[in-house]
């Protein structure tokens, strides 16, 4: 993988829940592992929200400059968010905000984008109105690309409805990243599922189908199951 990945999608699609499961599985490899939170369009369900978990990790997490507390939205981002991404050591995940406003943030940060050794990626939730057609999908991913001028390089599947998740959804999710990455040449990487819907499937449904099990480090318990 890239030394920076760039998480984008549509809003709902799981990019923080992605980003947070991406640093900690980076960590199990890498000395140096950091998460820029730039999603300054949502006060919910951003990845800062898991700041203290992941820094006991040895992760280091960057965002704006006003300290955990998620009902601190005000627009601003701090300086030290550079130091990751200026520091070749660090393998770095950017957490942005949905759809084209969310990502219109990276400007600011945009010369460290234009690195061989960084990559946008686009998360799909095929059970999100918006982006449960191929049209969809491509138009969100057009308007992301025009907004910020840097490439999707990569398609990653999320397609769940929570604790109601099945196989047929993964699949349907499959299909859906397959018919966009045939229509725009980008390629599909792989599936995502919550490691505990995972567990509950048939093992024989899920052969081929190149899923990654995740955990939900920031739905409250209260929304779980």
């Amino acid at each position: 993988m890239k030394r920076i990945r760039i998480i984008t999608g549509h809003y709902g699609s799981g990019k923080s829940e992605l980003s947070v499961n991406m640093v900690m599985e980076l960590r199990k490899q890498f000395d140096k592992v950091a998460i820029v939170d730039l999603d300054i369009a949502n006060p919910y369900f951003r990845s800062r929200e898991r700041q203290r978990t992941m820094e006991e990790k040895g992760i280091k997490v960057f965002h704006n400059s006003f300290g955990y507390d998620i009902t601190q939205d005000l627009p601003a981002l701090s300086a030290a968010i550079k130091a990751p991404l200026e520091d070749k050591d660090f393998m770095t995940v950017v957490d942005v905000g949905g759809d084209d406003s969310g990502a219109r943030v990276l400007h600011q940060f945009k010369k460290y984008f234009l690195d061989d050794d960084c990559e946008m990626l686009f998360v799909i939730n095929g059970n999100r109105p918006e982006t449960s057609t191929v049209d969809g999908c491509i138009d969100h991913m057009n308007r992301i690309m025009a907004e910020t001028g840097l490439e999707i390089k990569g398609i990653l599947n999320n397609t769940h409805l929570l604790s109601e998740t099945s196989v047929n959804d993964i699949i349907k999710g499959v299909e859906l990243c397959k018919d966009v990455s045939a229509k725009t040449g980008i390629p599909f990487v792989e599936s995502y599922c919550d490691e505990r819907m995972l567990a509950k499937m048939d093992p024989e449904a899920l052969v081929g189908l190149k899923i990654k099990p995740i955990s939900l480090f920031l739905r409250p318990s209260w929304l779980q199951y």
